[in-house]
């Protein structure tokens, strides 16, 4: 307890006051930029009814590479550090710095004017923003929580949906989101890491997972499902009683199908791990090149070894993982687990 708590308060929130404004003035500056000088009245060419949305369109200009445009967007509006934004390309830091100094540089050379698209444009744009709010939701989801970020990207996919309802990535991505967040409350206790098999799903938020299903609703009505709508599938293939995880491996089977990656293979994975046993999952893991830097890859791989009880290995595999591990609380997790061999 603070030795005058009244006066305690008054300065946090005084603090916080400032700190909100000072948010108000930076975007109410970066918004300016949307406007030509030349132009006095306010653009009304456009159907993006919220500003912060209006601004993430604007940095997905097309003259820039996908990456360059997700990446300078997170650095710029998501409020995300080089480094957040490198875990999340799986890139060294000093190589997303590059990209970025490499993008600004190629924006002011060639004059890239960074206003609001008009509408006819925005479905070329969406896949950049779709990835740029699935970021931003990613890099607030933790450990360590920042509910600020996580509740602006479900405010901003909800936007999406309403903005685009004919899009089903919009629909996927806001199921998606709601899905995941879903969790918050029981992915961590007492300051340790639950894994998804550990949790107590009576801590899940049921109106989040109504809403969810909901949106997985529209985006799988509608046609040319992709990614978002996928993994929304996938979350909500959790969110019974009990996982599916047969269910679970064949959705992501179906998702390498669409977009191939080393992640996508690591969950499918760790799901036919799941579903057939720790044999079948190692065997599927140790195929997978480009992941070495990647801790999820080594703490998946020390965890079937460990249900193997090939306990060398995995000691040693839970001791790569904790050196890659982002945070202090999924070091602690893994080293936890690497005790108790």
């Amino acid at each position: 307890m603070p030795a005058n708590p009244a006066g305690w308060l008054v300065t946090v929130a005084k603090n916080r006051a400032v700190d909100r404004i000072r948010r108000d003035q930076t975007l109410r500056r970066k918004t300016e930029l949307l406007v030509p000088p030349e132009e006095t009245e306010p653009m009304d060419d456009t159907a993006i009814p919220d500003e912060r949305l209006s601004l993430v369109f604007a940095c997905c200009h097309p003259a820039l590479g996908i990456e360059a445009q997700i990446a300078l967007t997170l650095r710029s509006l998501g409020g995300l550090e080089t480094d957040e934004i490198a875990r999340a390309f799986l890139v060294p830091e000093a190589t997303m710095a590059q990209r970025l100094v490499r993008a600004k540089r190629k924006i002011r050379d060639a004059g890239i004017p960074f206003r609001v698209p008009p509408d006819d444009v925005l479905p070329d744009r969406l896949a950049a923003v779709l990835r740029v709010v699935y970021l931003i939701f990613n890099a607030g989801y933790g450990p360590p929580v920042r509910r600020e970020l996580c509740n602006e990207a479900i405010r901003l996919a909800a936007m999406l949906a309403l903005l685009m309802p004919d899009e089903s990535e919009a629909h996927g991505l806001h199921a998606l989101l709601l899905f995941q967040d879903a969790r918050r409350d029981a992915r961590v206790r007492d300051g340790s890491l639950v894994l998804l098999e550990n949790q107590d799903r009576s801590l899940w938020d049921a109106g989040e997972i109504a809403a969810g299903r909901r949106a997985l609703e529209r985006a799988l009505s509608l046609p040319a499902r992709g990614p978002y709508a996928i993994q929304a599938d996938i979350a909500a293939a959790h969110s019974e009683g009990a996982s599916d995880w047969a269910i679970v491996a064949e959705l992501y089977a179906r998702l390498a199908e669409l977009e191939p990656s080393p992640v996508v293979e690591l969950n499918r994975a760790v799901a036919v791990a799941m579903a057939d046993g720790p044999e079948a999952g190692l065997a599927l893991v140790d195929a997978i090149d480009g992941l070495d830097d990647y801790y999820l890859f080594h703490s998946a791989r020390a965890d079937l070894l460990r249900r193997l009880e090939r306990v060398d290995e995995a000691r040693a595999a839970y001791g790569r993982a904790t050196e890659l591990a982002p945070s202090s609380v999924e070091r602690d997790f893994l080293a936890g687990r690497r005790r108790t061999l």
